[in-house]
């Protein structure tokens, strides 16, 4: 608990893993200099060491923020996912210690989107197993297995951000579009919502994965949904890697089930780049691996840079949680000659009836205040006179259930 607003130039940033740069010019123009960028991950030990002392910390997907480096990071206010995902974060024990988890889940997906029609037109058209053979000395010049995509029905698991966007694109093939969704999502376009999952696998020529990485995801995708796709069909999985049991997309492509599959995601993904894929797949002519680059475009990487940073500002200068994964959200409008403080408690009955009742007694005037929960914690701005800030922070530590608490500005 902490009665002084944090001073900017002590206000410590630590960027992981090559962040882009515009996330650190972003900070630097609101007033923040106190930032530390490394370009690589590291291993839980030396992130220990390093998250000691640390305001936020930025990472991408390599970095584990597990809950024994979060009980290590003493000061640690808030944490950025520079990419779409979030699963590298403990969000529950980050959640439990007032730690809001901030990600970019729309800055890349026109990136990921566009690797997707480029792998399946390839696929289409046979080019990576017809590029295989040139470079081996062959000169397989034929029109045999090789298709357009215009006409061609793609079918889309998970019709969210970047699987909409994807229809879009696709629909601009002259491909017919096809989605399954387990919530009803009004299409874009002239794409279609196939009421079962395996009505869109036995009717899709081009079947592509865009969905969350979550229990009822795992594994969605075995022997038994690849019998069920159409003969010949391609499979591109750019959503997560456990979603598919790689031993049964090998048995289905060793089997000329499927005529071949792209996949970016792996349930099991080297650590660094000078580490090896371990994988079945490789050494298929038909298949395309790619190292997880889905996102990895300079503008998408620009694009989450921004979009992550101004969440870094907004939350340490205002306290807004929109779009915080883990945490209630709230956004509330500054009001001249005031003070903010914010109270982030366990979400139990009678918090906000004590707070208003000890501020009632101490005639200590609230001028705004803003209150949600999320789970089993509670989060509350409140906006008083200057004057009354000392006090209010004085009786707010006082509140039964208090998590944390700190005087914003």
């Amino acid at each position: 608990m902490e009665l002084q607003p944090y001073k900017k130039s002590e206000t410590r940033f630590l960027l992981l893993e090559g962040v882009h740069r515009n996330a650190v010019e972003a900070l630097e123009k609101a007033g923040y200099t106190n930032i530390e960028y490394i370009s690589h991950a590291l291993d839980e030990a030396a992130l220990i060491e390093k998250i000691k002392g640390a305001r936020f910390v930025g990472i991408r997907s390599r970095t584990q923020l597990t809950e024994k480096v979060i009980n290590a990071a003493d000061r640690l206010t808030a944490i950025g996912c520079f990419c779409i995902g979030t699963n590298q974060v403990d969000l529950e024990a980050a959640k439990m210690r007032g730690i809001p988890v901030f990600n970019a889940p729309y800055s890349n997906t026109r990136s990921v989107a566009e690797l997707v029609i480029g792998q399946l037109i390839l696929m289409l058209r046979g080019i990576p197993e017809k590029s295989w053979h040139v470079h081996n000395g062959t000169w397989p010049k034929t029109a045999a297995n090789a298709y357009e995509a215009r006409g061609k029905t793609l079918g889309i698991v998970g019709y969210g951000s970047i699987g909409s966007q994807l229809s879009v694109l696709a629909e601009g093939l002259g491909m017919n579009v096809i989605y399954y969704d387990v919530v009803t999502k009004l299409p874009l376009g002239n794409a279609s919502q196939i009421d079962s999952m395996d009505e869109l696998l036995r009717t899709s020529d081009v079947v592509s994965l865009h969905v969350p990485e979550l229990e009822s995801t795992k594994n969605m995708m075995t022997k038994v949904e690849f019998n069920k796709m159409k003969s010949g069909a391609i499979f591109i999985n750019a959503a997560r890697g456990t979603c598919v049991k790689i031993e049964d997309l090998v048995t289905a492509l060793d089997e000329k089930r499927l005529s071949g599959a792209a996949i970016d995601v792996f349930p099991s993904e080297p650590k660094s780049n000078e580490e090896p894929l371990e994988s079945p797949l490789r050494g298929y002519p038909n298949v395309i691996l790619t190292p997880h680059i889905g996102g990895s475009t300079v503008e998408a990487q620009a694009n989450i840079g921004l979009e992550v940073a101004d969440k870094f500002v907004q939350f340490a200068q205002s306290g807004t949680t929109v779009s915080a994964v883990n945490f209630p959200q709230i956004a509330l409008t500054a009001r001249p000659n005031t003070h903010r403080l914010l109270h982030i408690h366990h979400n139990q009955p009678g918090v906000l009836s004590n707070v208003n009742r000890l501020f009632a007694e101490h005639d200590i005037n609230i001028l705004a205040q803003s209150m949600t929960t999320k789970d089993e914690i509670g989060y509350l701005l409140i906006d008083v006179a200057e004057f009354d800030s000392t006090l209010a922070y004085e009786h707010l530590q006082s509140v039964e259930g208090t998590i944390r608490l700190r005087v914003l500005y």
